[in-house]
C-alpha cells in the first residue's frame, strides 16, 4: 500500500494508529517528535505524513513547513483535538491537505489516506499536461511550480492556493461549482471547510488585483464565474 510518515507523541494512541495501519498493509514510520524529521523523511521517503499538531519541541505546524520545503507535493494529514476555524486555517496555510479531529477511528483514517493520495496523484498528473496558463494581459500561473507571476514579481502559492486557482482555470469564464472544489481540494463539503474556501477565495482576489479585468466572482448558491477578459 503506502509509505508513512507518522508524527505523533502520544505513546498509547501511537502504538494503536502504527498497527493498525500496519495490518492493512501500509508501511509506517513513526516518530514521537519531529527533531530528526528532515534526515527520516529523505531516508524513509514517506507517499504521506499524518502530523499531530500538539507535539514537543516543534508543533505540527512548523514541521509541515520544513517538509514543503523538501517537497511542495507530499500529501499531509493533520491530527488534531482543535476545532476553531483560524486553528484550521492555520494548518492549511502551514501547507496541510487534511485534517482529522481528535478522537477518530482508523477506518476514518484509512478513507482519508486514500483519497487524499488519488487527489494529489490526481493534480500532479494534471499539472505535468500543462505547465503554465496565462491569465490576462500580466498574469502567469505556473501549475506545476505552484507560482502566480506578475510582470516579473513570483507569488508562491500553497497547495491550497494552488489547486483552488487551478480548478477555477478549468473552467474560465464559466461557472465553478462550490461543493466540486471543497470535495476536490479537502475531500470534504463541511462548514468548517467551506469558511476555509472563503478566506482562500479572498486571497486569491488579492493575489489577482492588479489586473480588472480577471474577477472571481461569487454566484450565490452555486459557486463562482472566474471571467478573464
Amino acid at each position: 500500500m503506502y509509505k508513512i510518515l507518522y508524527i505523533e507523541d502520544e505513546a498509547f494512541l501511537a502504538k494503536i494508529v502504527k498497527e493498525s495501519l500496519e495490518r492493512l498493509g501500509h508501511s509506517v514510520c513513526h516518530l514521537p517528535d519531529g527533531r530528526n524529521i528532515n534526515q527520516t523523511y529523505r531516508d524513509f521517503k514517506p507517499d504521506l505524513c499524518v502530523l499531530d499538531i500538539m507535539l514537543p519541541h516543534k508543533n505540527g505546524y512548523e514541521l509541515a513547513r520544513e517538509l514543503r520545503v523538501i517537497d511542495k507535493h507530499i500529501p499531509i494529514i493533520f491530527l488534531t483535538a482543535k476545532s476553531q476555524t483560524e486553528d484550521l486555517v492555520s494548518g492549511f496555510e502551514a501547507g496541510g491537505n487534511d485534517y482529522i479531529r481528535k478522537p477518530f477511528s482508523i477506518e476514518e483514517l484509512q478513507v482519508r489516506i486514500q483519497s487524499l493520495i488519488e487527489i494529489t496523484s490526481g493534480n500532479k498528473s494534471a499539472s505535468s499536461t500543462q505547465e503554465s496558463i496565462q491569465l490576462g494581459k500580466y498574469y502567469t500561473f505556473h501549475v506545476k511550480k505552484q507560482q502566480l507571476i506578475y510582470n516579473e514579481t513570483i507569488r508562491n502559492l500553497s497547495h491550497k492556493e494552488s489547486s483552488i486557482l487551478h480548478i477555477l482555470c478549468k473552467s474560465i469564464n464559466g461557472s465553478t461549482d462550490r461543493k466540486e472544489i471543497l470535495l476536490k481540494v479537502w475531500n470534504d463539503d463541511s462548514y468548517f471547510n467551506s469558511r476555509n474556501l472563503d478566506v482562500y477565495i479572498r486571497k486569491l482576489r488579492s493575489y489577482l488585483d492588479n489586473d480588472h479585468n480577471l474577477k472571481i466572482i461569487t454566484l450565490k448558491g452555486v459557486g463562482y464565474h472566474f471571467s478573464v477578459e
